[in-house]
């Protein structure tokens, strides 16, 4: 997995036969360089053909094709590529990266483009790791509803029920994204010469919030859609120009504020309150959103290592788990993941 984020490539080995998750196996962790960075968000924002693309899309194939050497008894990859452009409203997504190339140089099946049948069915294509997340509550045992939240470049929601009899079931699963979530902290972090992001959310705890920049964000339209419902990684782009006469600290402080008011916000589409909120990605490691969680919201808060999972790589973890789903012919999404209009099984497979 190579998320919105760009610090690089996580692999996770997963057992499974598509339902319920049989072990977790190794793990490992392939940065890109600042060059490799440097070429795929010169990318973001493209579309097919266009040259910034393509050489995005051979970064982030030799990326993965270094980390997944060697690798043994494995029975296919999955491969979710670099997502460059999403664009749900106009049944369109980018995720630069070629699994037929993938296969030829690692050698294995690759499993990739899981999002294209989904969107092609009125589908948001977006999140897919919600039917991983429902595995997990399964594994860890869950006793009913409990929702993870994953704090990546933009942050996602999924509300699941383990007691239902798969992620596609009626009422089994509610996903969507929440808002922004680390990427623009990261851009205004780098955009200011103050690193590649706010370790710890060090500088938010020294900020004052821009109260007047929350409301008036949470005042976009895409708060008020129903879910479910995905967003491009710069949707709220237009912060930036607001944020711009503020001092760094409160800048870092008030995007913070806001990624946790748009999970509040979140909150109240959920079909019930869950036991906990279970988060990961990177925003888990962030103090001051993590502490903002737990002031804004009723249900326990908790970083997913809490219940013996690992969030550097859950949503590595997901791709695999549905990489199995589709070679045994299982969904990928469903109506409460994606928006999609039955379950729908994506996915194509490469073989070298």
């Amino acid at each position: 997995m190579s998320g919105t984020s760009m610090d690089g490539v996580d692999l996770a080995v997963v057992d499974t036969d598509g339902l319920d998750i049989l072990a977790l196996g190794e793990t490992r962790y392939r940065p890109y360089s600042a060059t490799e960075r440097a070429t795929i968000r010169e990318a973001l924002g493209t579309w097919p053909g266009d040259d910034r693309a393509e050489a995005a899309a051979r970064v982030v194939e030799a990326a993965h094709a270094e980390v997944c050497a060697g690798l043994e008894d494995v029975a296919a990859i999955g491969f979710h590529g670099q997502t460059l452009s999403h664009d749900p409203d106009n049944r369109r997504t980018h995720q630069a990266g070629d699994g037929a190339r993938l296969a030829e140089l690692t050698g294995r099946m690759v499993v990739w483009d899981f999002r294209s049948t989904d969107m092609a069915m009125g589908g948001q294509g977006a999140p897919l790791a919600p039917f991983y997340h429902w595995a997990c509550a399964r594994l860890i045992g869950a006793g009913g509803p409990l929702a993870f939240l994953n704090l990546g470049g933009v942050g996602n929601i999924t509300w699941a029920d383990p007691q239902a009899e798969a992620p596609e079931a009626p009422g089994a699963l509610l996903a969507f994204d929440t808002g922004p979530a680390n990427a623009p902290i990261d851009d205004v972090m780098r955009a200011r010469g103050l690193g590649d992001f706010d370790a710890d959310g060090a500088l938010a705890k020294t900020g004052r919030v821009a109260r007047d920049v929350v409301q008036a964000a949470m005042g976009a339209r895409y708060f008020a859609r129903m879910p479910p419902k995905s967003l491009d990684r710069n949707d709220f782009a237009d912060l930036f120009d607001v944020l711009a006469p503020l001092p760094d600290a409160d800048a870092v402080a008030t995007l913070t504020a806001i990624a946790v008011a748009s999970v509040a916000r979140a909150m109240v589409h959920l079909p019930e309150a869950p036991a906990q909120l279970l988060v990961t990605g990177g925003g888990r490691r962030n103090g001051a959103m993590m502490s903002g969680l737990r002031a804004a919201l009723k249900c326990p808060v908790h970083a997913v290592e809490a219940v013996g999972l690992d969030g550097d790589f859950l949503e590595a973890q997901a791709f695999a788990y549905l990489a199995a789903r589709v070679l045994n012919g299982m969904p990928t999404s469903a109506p409460g993941s994606t928006g999609v209009a039955a379950p729908v099984g994506g996915g194509r497979r490469s073989v070298p």
